[in-house]
């Protein structure tokens, strides 16, 4: 059973999109837990891009394949998570700010939310400031997450705060931001209620900021 696991973590951060999807069907198969597969085996292979991606051992490329291995090895199992495993903690919604196409951090944090028992909804990168306000409206989520990866884009987090404040729903909401340039300073500034400075941190302080073990 273990070397499911492990097979299905060199999968994803092989980016072997379609073995990582068997072997996640084949560990349901073969009985594990739903959430192990997620936690033990998909998960971890994120992770350790990550790591490679700091070290400049992985580029661009290596992240792509291996958000595609994660993405298709969790389609298989989130049909059979229960909701202990997936949304308990609540909904959170994610993404890129507009002008910023970078994802690994996003794809770490999607993960780390998911495995502490978030409901994520991804909008992906690039996203224009009226679609985060419009999905918060449809979603209600309890966390909305920005992230940068460029100095550039950063003050588009300020917007998307503000907008949220004219629209009334400020209150209702808990905004957390993080990416390479943020710190806590400019959180504190924007007037976001948390900062991530990682993906392990983002989930702790989701959990913090919203009272849940």
């Amino acid at each position: 059973m273990g070397n499911i696991l492990d097979d299905l973590k060199k999968a994803v951060l092989e980016g072997d999109d379609d073995l990582a999807a068997e072997l996640a069907e084949k560990g349901l198969t073969e009985g594990l837990d739903p959430s192990k597969i997620m936690n033990d085996g998909i998960i971890p292979g994120v992770v350790e891009a990550g790591e490679l991606w700091k070290t400049n051992e992985y580029f661009h490329t290596d992240i792509i394949l291996c958000s595609e291995a994660f993405r298709l090895a969790m389609e298989v199992i989130e049909p059979k998570l229960s909701s202990e495993d997936v949304g308990s903690s609540g909904k959170v919604i994610i993404g890129t700010v507009a002008g910023d196409m970078h994802n690994l951090g996003k794809i770490m944090v999607k993960a780390t939310l998911r495995s502490g028992g978030f409901e994520v909804i991804d909008l992906g990168e690039d996203v224009p400031n009226d679609t985060f306000i419009e999905k918060v409206k449809e979603v209600k989520p309890k966390i909305l997450g920005l992230g940068c990866y460029m100095t550039t884009t950063m003050l588009e987090m300020k917007k998307i705060i503000n907008t949220l404040k004219n629209e009334g729903l400020r209150d209702n909401i808990k905004v957390m931001v993080g990416g390479v340039p943020t710190t806590q300073e400019f959180a504190d500034e924007v007037g976001a209620d948390a900062w991530g400075k990682d993906a392990f941190d983002t989930v702790e302080k989701a959990k913090q900021i919203l009272g849940v073990d």
